[in-house]
């Protein structure tokens, strides 16, 4: 079994031999359970050049279960389970083997998503096991929740709150557990690495928030080529006035060799070199919604000695358009222009429409244009149950074809989904 599993075993079989001597002294092992699970259903449509549509009709039942530990309330555990099925084969999951059609990322695969425990004291706790991790706004470190099997991290993490307004956080990671359920290849299950993730950030108030950060990403076994990316983020919302409400976002980060490289595993003798850039400004005038955004991740023409900028533990299909077409940065780079609009009210749920144009960093070659729509909505009459529809349309330039590190960007790809999203707790 790998290393993680094999170290929650073993603390399960130690609390086992305690939970005895507990059981003895009157003791209670298990105090203040509490369960919480999701249910949610979604159909994914995919019509993309030269593949066939893909049609997939896949379901997530996601099981949680935490309890504080031998009568304490310094020491609990959490232990969940993820299911995902499909009703049909007519979608690529990346391991079914339907390679003629256009690929949705969710196979068929039952997994344990997250156990480890947790000790506190004070404002400050470690965690030690198999663990989501999100950090900001996931451009960088995520849980991709998007896809119905989450991404996971098997890690040692500390967090620490006990100055007022200082988030400290810091996490090493020996394990990836990706979206995917193959043994090795592109889609490989798990990356096996070495990585340290730093975060820290202070409000200063409600107008301003300073984040730095470095994550320090080890070559792994399917994770391509290592990197440190260490950065600035400047965030915070601004009342203008009555009902009316801006928030703003400006960061730049570095991207340079990997520190913590794995023995073994590299697979890449290039220096990395690359940059990163996001302005963004979002204005909600009494539920009427408008923003603007560019960010740009730095390329390379091919004999500058650069990289393009990565970010392999993101999760990506929060940005850059929800058609995916660039998970993975082009050679020459990417700068996206985006606008979005829309409204939201507690009764009407949230309409929002955002619009893409991309060229590349390098050159300024067009790559494409998209326009995503999203509506949500919470579902009259029962409980925490979502509602959700949302629609990419991404269309290509003919210029990218002379770009062949763009890939998928040289396809047309409309993407349609509606889902069903209901969660439980116990109190």
């Amino acid at each position: 079994m790998r290393k993680m599993i094999k170290m929650s075993m073993a603390a399960v079989m130690i609390m086992g031999v305690g939970a005895v001597t507990a059981q003895a002294e009157g003791t209670d092992i298990l105090t203040n359970i509490k369960a919480k699970g999701e249910i949610r259903a979604r159909y994914e449509m995919v019509d993309q050049d030269t593949k066939n549509n893909a049609n997939a009709f896949t379901n997530r039942l996601s099981v949680g279960i935490s309890a504080d530990l031998l009568g304490t309330d310094w020491l609990s555990a959490y232990a969940e389970m993820t299911d995902v099925r499909a009703l049909n084969d007519n979608y690529n999951s990346t391991s079914n083997g339907e390679t003629t059609h256009a690929i949705v990322a969710d196979p068929k695969q039952t997994r344990l998503t997250q156990a480890y425990l947790d000790v506190k004291y004070g404002k400050t706790k470690f965690r030690a096991g198999r663990q989501m991790i999100n950090l900001d706004n996931e451009r960088f470190v995520g849980a991709v929740g998007w896809r119905q099997m989450p991404q996971t991290f098997d890690a040692y993490t500390l967090t620490d709150n006990s100055i007022e307004n200082l988030n400290l956080f810091a996490s090493y990671v020996n394990q990836i557990n990706r979206v995917f359920d193959n043994d090795t290849g592109p889609f490989a299950r798990d990356w096996e690495t070495r990585t340290l993730l730093l975060n820290a950030s202070y409000k200063v108030m409600d107008e301003l928030k300073v984040t730095v950060y470095d994550y320090m990403i080890g070559t792994g076994t399917a994770g391509g080529m290592g990197s440190d990316t260490y950065g600035i983020a400047l965030t915070g919302d601004i009342k203008a006035a009555d009902g009316v409400k801006v928030g703003y976002r400006a960061e730049y980060a570095n991207q340079t060799d990997a520190t913590m490289e794995n023995s073994g595993f590299s697979n890449s003798t290039s220096d990395v070199d690359a940059d990163y850039m996001n302005f963004q400004l979002n204005a909600d005038v009494s539920g009427f919604l408008v923003g603007a955004q560019y960010e740009v991740l730095s390329g390379s023409n091919g004999t500058d000695g650069k990289t393009a900028f990565a970010t392999p533990l993101a999760t990506l299909h929060a940005h850059n358009g929800f058609a995916d077409m660039f998970l993975a940065t082009p050679q020459e780079g990417l700068e996206d222009l985006s606008i979005c609009l829309g409204y939201k009210s507690k009764d009407f749920g949230m309409l929002r429409a955002t619009y893409h144009d991309y060229t590349s960093e390098v050159g300024s070659t067009d790559y494409g244009t998209e326009l995503d729509v999203t509506y949500s909505r919470a579902i009259p009459g029962v409980n925490n149950l979502t509602g959700l529809i949302k629609v990419a349309d991404y269309n290509a330039d003919s210029e990218t074809a002379t770009l062949g590190t763009a890939g998928a960007a040289n396809l047309d790809t409309t993407k349609f989904w509606a889902m069903l999203d209901y969660k439980f707790a116990t109190k």
